[in-house]
């Protein structure tokens, strides 16, 4: 008993002892460090619409929209020559470009894409289309991704080059030619161009081609809501400013056209009734009860280059925003600089550029241009100028090395989003870089 008590007091005096050394180690966690302007920038939408006066005076430009959309349909070649839809195969290239295992492409991978590009079958043949679903367009007829070096900060993860855009389900399209194994198709949409898999497309005769350009349509103002056909089988999931034709409109729904997927490339014409809460007969004006509705589904996405993942970039945030009010945008941020009344920012001071968008900027119709990155101006907040947009994140600094802080998401925010950040790379501050603005109702 004696040896016993005395183990015991051994190992009561080591757990004592042990507990009194962590105890003496232990510190608080670090807080994680955060972006200023998240926890002190108000994120409804509703704070900054709240005081809006409404914008009606937009109908030249939303009587312009629906010939925009429809307007690959009424191509008969391509609206591209061979040459310049190349442009991935010479930008793209081994020895700087590298995999989803982040080891370096292969000569033999870009010959291989080449190949089976089969650009000598360019304008064969030349027929319209529509999309099926919710879709990517690549640069190369492949899945696979292209990265830059990993290494380094911004680039990676989730930046895939080799993802172009995005387009919606039902989307009209004109097709060049298929791949050499036919698995992809080169096509052509209102805004882009590039590959998008065979099966995931239906071709479209002339007759139904204008029957559908004729209809009245619909234009959707709600995301994610699943369609189905009436026979209950799932077709896709709503997006923002995604247009169907009308069939018919009763007190609570609409019924419209939709085509679905098929074992060949023939359309399935599907009947679908649509709740009136999630599509709108005619487009919207920029007022505040429009602009929450629209912008309180595009906050919700969080950053995805390209449109990855089903998610938006700093380009196709602004522009699917704009659909439902009927305002036709380019894909990509250095052209939608270039819609409406521009100013130039770019051999102002700081001071200066801030004077001339609080003095000239309207909220919620001015874009403001970075080269790689589009905002809209959404008002003023204690003297600070206000932004809505969709951002990967902040660049750092620290000791000549750059870093990235992620924030991946939309958000509103000031010029200066990130400033309290420790490394914070002020060279790259939005503000400083500004190079436009736009009115885009002007």
């Amino acid at each position: 008993m004696k040896y016993i008590y005395l183990l015991i007091s051994a190992l009561l005096f080591v757990a004592c002892s042990s507990t009194k050394e962590v105890v003496g180690i232990i510190k608080e966690p670090k807080k994680p460090m955060e972006v200023y302007d998240l926890t002190h920038i108000p994120q409804e939408v509703r704070f900054f619409t709240k005081d809006l006066n409404n914008s009606d005076n937009i109908y030249d430009i939303q009587k312009e929209y629906e010939k925009y959309y429809f307007n690959v349909w009424n191509d008969l070649v391509p609206r591209e020559s061979q040459e310049a839809i190349k442009w991935p195969f010479k930008l793209y290239k081994s020895g700087n470009s590298y995999g989803e295992n982040l080891q370096l492409l292969k000569q033999s991978f870009f010959d291989a894409m080449l190949e089976n590009a089969n650009f000598s079958s360019y304008g064969s043949v030349n027929k319209r289309a529509i999309s099926t679903k919710h879709l990517s367009i690549r640069s190369f007829p492949t899945d696979k991704p292209l990265l830059r070096d990993p290494k380094k900060a911004g680039e990676g993860f989730p930046f895939d080059y080799l993802q172009n855009t995005t387009i919606q389900a039902n989307k009209p399209l004109f097709i060049s030619h298929y791949s050499k194994d036919r698995a992809w198709i080169y096509i052509f949409s209102s805004f882009a161009s590039g590959w998008v898999k065979s099966r995931d497309i239906a071709i479209i005769k002339q007759e139904h081609v204008e029957l559908w350009q004729k209809a009245k349509q619909i234009i959707f103002i709600k995301e994610n809501i699943p369609l189905y056909a009436q026979d209950g089988t799932f077709l896709f999931y709503s997006k923002i400013g995604t247009i169907l034709p009308l069939i018919s409109v009763n007190k609570n729904s609409f019924t419209v056209l939709a085509i679905s997927s098929h074992a060949t490339t023939e359309p399935l014409f599907q009947r679908v009734v649509i709740s009136k809460d999630i599509a709108l007969r005619n487009v919207l004006s920029i007022n505040k009860d429009a602009l929450d509705i629209v912008m309180n589904e595009i906050i919700k996405s969080n950053y995805g280059w390209g449109g990855l993942y089903g998610q938006r970039d700093c380009s196709s945030t602004l522009r699917d925003m704009y659909a439902p009010f009927g305002i036709w945008l380019p894909r990509n941020s250095s052209q939608q600089a270039k819609v409406g009344k521009v100013i130039n920012l770019k051999d102002l001071n700081n001071e200066e550029k801030i004077d001339t968008i609080k003095e000239q900027g309207i909220p919620f119709e001015t874009l403001l241009y970075k080269q790689g990155h589009i905002v809209l101006y959404v008002g003023i907040l204690d003297d600070e100028i206000i932004i809505f947009h969709n951002t990967w994140g902040v660049k750092t600094k620290k000791e000549n090395k750059d870093g990235r802080f992620v924030i991946g998401k939309t958000l509103f925010s000031t010029l200066k989003l990130g400033k309290n950040l420790k490394n914070y790379d002020e060279s790259s501050e939005l503000l400083r870089n500004l190079e436009s603005m736009n009115i885009i109702t002007h």
